[in-house]
């Protein structure tokens, strides 16, 4: 049988994909979403950096129809930008999948290479904190947030909570530890006063 720290672990894991900052439904006549910045974080790509790692999961969870790729460049003075791609609705072959690439991670991959798309909006990364970046694609697409149930705020709760009482003890240990490391170096310097005679 697996322990409840272990259970609470990985539902501590699952609920942070599952809820949080950049957990959004998409509109249907989005498609697509390309990210496209430098490895490095200096020179203003921290921010869209932060948006890959932390909010594009969320987004892909809740939005699975939606393709989503990622373009990594070595040119550190390079755009830090967020690509969407809008389709009509009305479109027959909207409707089908696209055949957008799962993941781009060449500098020579075009970002629009399969199904034509109707329209696509351009957001600037480069400079700015995750937070704002995130704001200005959900007023861009406008994306419904997805909320907490209560029994999923009970569980946060509960997890919180946890969380809490793990701190108290990991300070309570840490006090204990150096107590005893304290006793240990005094019983030490006792032992090396008296030596042997």
């Amino acid at each position: 049988m697996v322990s409840v720290i272990n259970r609470m672990r990985k539902l501590k894991a699952l609920y942070a994909v599952r809820l949080g900052p950049g957990a959004a439904t998409l509109p249907r006549d989005i498609k697509r979403i390309h990210l496209d910045f430098a490895f490095k974080f200096n020179d203003g790509h921290f921010g869209a950096r932060k948006v890959w790692r932390n909010y594009l999961p969320r987004l892909k969870y809740h939005n699975p129809a939606v393709s989503m790729t990622v373009n990594r460049s070595q040119d550190q003075a390079g755009p830090a930008t967020l690509t969407i791609f809008y389709t009509s609705l009305h479109d027959p072959a909207s409707t089908t999948s696209s055949s957008a690439p799962s993941s781009s991670t060449t500098q020579n991959a075009p970002t629009s290479n399969h199904t034509p798309f109707d329209q696509t909006k351009t957001l600037n990364m480069k400079h700015k904190h995750e937070s704002d970046i995130l704001s200005e694609l959900m007023d861009l697409t406008r994306a419904t947030p997805v909320v907490a149930t209560p029994e999923e705020e009970m569980e946060l709760q509960k997890l919180a909570d946890e969380e809490k009482r793990s701190a108290i003890d990991r300070a309570r240990n840490a006090a204990y530890n150096e107590q005893k490391r304290q006793e240990k170096a005094l019983l030490d310097q006792a032992r090396g006063a008296v030596g042997p005679a």
